[in-house]
């Protein structure tokens, strides 16, 4: 386990990194006229088609936000609800074509925007944070705070 202070620096860091990617997300989902919550909606569905349950558990949401979110990405025609082929009670949800076209567009502006930070690094600490990021990545999300 590193020391209290390298730790704190560590933390320290990751909280600076989310602030300035935050940022960035927020920035470039305004400009498309989307909220951060909406950009992450696409982001998850570019490559899967989930059922409504398991994408309001995977985004933290109650089902009745995650619905009102659904309802005004498919008036844009972003994403659209069918049946799930196995199962005939369930309902899922999938990108359309323009969304598929927003979130595409959307990463290349953060790709973009993110390029002056990433660009300092070389093609080995690349691989490194990669790597390091991955594991931390894989813990579980922290739990929902009480209130």
């Amino acid at each position: 386990m590193p020391s209290d202070a390298r730790l704190e620096t560590l933390v320290d860091s990751l909280v600076q990194t989310s602030f300035r990617i935050t940022s960035v997300l927020t920035r470039i989902g305004a400009e498309h006229d989307m909220s951060l919550t909406q950009m992450r909606m696409l982001g998850i569905l570019v490559d899967r088609r989930v059922r409504v349950t398991d994408l309001a558990a995977h985004m933290g949401l109650d089902k009745s936000t995650l619905s009102g979110l659904i309802d005004r990405a498919e008036r844009r025609g972003l994403v659209r609800r069918e049946k799930n082929p196995d199962d005939g009670r369930a309902v899922d949800v999938m990108i359309d074509a323009a969304g598929l076209e927003l979130a595409r567009a959307a990463y290349r502006e953060v790709h973009e925007a993110i390029a002056p930070a990433t660009g300092r690094l070389d093609r080995r600490q690349i691989e490194s944070l990669t790597r390091l990021l991955g594991i931390m990545l894989e813990a579980p999300p922290p739990a929902p705070a009480r209130r």
